[in-house]
């Protein structure tokens, strides 16, 4: 084991070339190659895939942490299916009125068909908006 020092970890461009140009080994190895790993007290060599992981995602530039929109309260993001609850109501959050930027007071017709259930927002004068 070379006790010498260690590669400083790449990171950015520098990474994706050196995985680019280690193609064909394992991810560990790639991520060794890459100076993503430590060596403990008794000479044993420790691949850190998650440093080595996340250091490709940053150098891609994929954004994982989305940053909270509005007034800063996390929730639930919108999943576009609601179940009927236990009184019989359904409710549709938050998510998906301050997506179509609804206020407190719109109103809405409701009309129901065989298995769906319509919305239509109802303008000021009281008519039902256009559909797009």
């Amino acid at each position: 084991m070379n006790k010498g020092k260690k590669i400083e970890p790449l990171v950015g461009e520098a990474l994706l070339k050196k995985v680019k140009e280690l193609d064909n080994l394992s991810k560990e190895e790639k991520a060794k190659a890459c100076g993503y790993y430590t060596v403990t007290k008794n000479g044993v060599e420790r691949v850190n895939m998650m440093k080595f992981l996340n250091a490709l995602i940053d150098a891609e530039g994929v954004q994982l942490d989305g940053k909270q929109g509005g007034n800063g309260r996390g929730g639930r993001s919108a999943s576009y299916r609601i179940s009927v609850q236990s009184n019989g109501n359904l409710l549709i959050g938050s998510a998906y009125t301050s997506q179509m930027g609804l206020q407190s007071g719109d109103e809405f017709e409701i009309s129901l068909g065989r298995k769906h259930i319509r919305l239509r927002q109802i303008d000021s004068e009281g008519n039902p908006a256009e559909e797009e």
